[in-house]
Parts: structure tokens; sequence; C-alpha cells
């Protein structure tokens, strides 16, 4: 795992604020650790039209268990570092997904 510790959530209504540091370009589309309290992303998608983006919120939506439309990129469409919002979750559960997520990664 990269730069191990708790990414840092955002309370939102019905849900969480999730800092993610993308990957693209990269080998597979799966959460590859933590870095500087954000959620480390890797995505084989380039960084075009939001094709990472999108990749991006597909593999959340999949390691969370939510559907894709829970999951909004909020900010940072043309930046690695993003923040993307989930609906559908209490804020402690979600944190303990991503947890068990990014222990797996590493």
């Amino acid at each position: 795992m990269s730069g191990a510790g708790e990414v840092a959530l955002t309370d939102a209504r019905e849900g969480a604020v999730v800092p993610v540091a993308a990957r693209p370009n990269g080998r597979r589309d799966a959460i590859v650790g933590v870095r500087a309290g954000a959620l480390l992303v890797e995505t084989r998608a380039a960084p075009e039209a939001g094709a990472a983006n999108e990749a991006i919120r597909r593999v959340l939506a999949a390691a969370l268990g939510v559907p894709r439309g829970a999951v909004t990129l909020t900010a940072g469409g043309a930046s690695r570092r993003k923040r993307f919002r989930i609906e559908g979750g209490e804020s402690g559960a979600i944190a303990a997904r991503l947890r068990a997520c990014a222990a797996e990664a590493g």
C-alpha cells in the first residue's frame, strides 16, 4: 500500500466526500492504497474526455457496493486530486469499507 494512513473523508448529507489521488494510464482499475489522506486509485483509462474520471467512479462504486449513480465527481475534473461524493451510506461505514479495500491492495 502506498503511503499507509487514513482516508480524510468529509461527512455529507446521506453519505461522504472522498478525496482521491488519481493515477491514470495504469495497469489496472483498482484502489491501490492511501496517499496523504487521499484514496489512491489507478485506472487504465487515459485522462482524456473524462474517461479516467468515469473509470474511477466505477472503481469506487464497485468497491463500496453502491450504484454508479451514487458516486459523483464534485471537484478536480481536470486534476489528479479529485473529490467524489458517495451517497447512500453512513460515512463511518464508507470509511471502513475504503480502509478494507486499501488494506487488500497492500
